[in-house]
């Protein structure tokens, strides 16, 4: 996934987001430790602040003391699921984006995503373009 760092940062610098990623702070939820870490170096070299949770719950507990800007959150995970983390935080009164990710393919995956909040769905593995269109929309940048 190294070379998704440098794609990232290459076309960061083409549009210019470096300077407007700085202020936001975005969450990665995915048991898959090899994902997440390189999910968190690529966001990191756009500028963004990116923190790495290995669960839904590891994110619910230490959430209060930050305010994430949006989530990127893995929908299969054990215990509790992407889906239901997305539900959670788009229920709230300042609702956070969620982008949710998954590598499989199910019948009805993208209704799922969008009927508990997700702002967009993204199969792994997905092309550099496809995620910054996502985090950008999130964000409305």
């Amino acid at each position: 996934m190294p070379e998704m760092a440098i794609l990232l940062f290459a076309l960061a610098q083409i549009r210019g987001q470096d300077d407007v990623s700085r202020k936001f702070l975005i969450a990665v939820v995915d048991d898959d430790e090899s994902f997440r870490m390189a999910l968190v170096d690529s966001l990191s070299s756009l500028g963004y602040g990116a923190c790495g949770f290995a669960s839904a719950e590891d994110f619910i507990s230490w959430e209060a003391g930050a305010s994430y800007s949006c989530v990127i959150a893995d929908i299969h995970m054990p215990g509790m699921s992407g889906l239901d983390l997305a539900r959670l935080l788009t229920g709230r009164r300042r609702g956070v984006p969620v982008v949710m990710v998954t590598a499989r393919s199910n019948l009805g995956i993208v209704d799922q995503a969008a009927a508990n909040g997700a702002t967009c769905l993204l199969r792994k593995p997905f092309k550099t373009e496809a995620l910054i269109d996502c985090i950008e929309k999130a964000l409305k940048v």
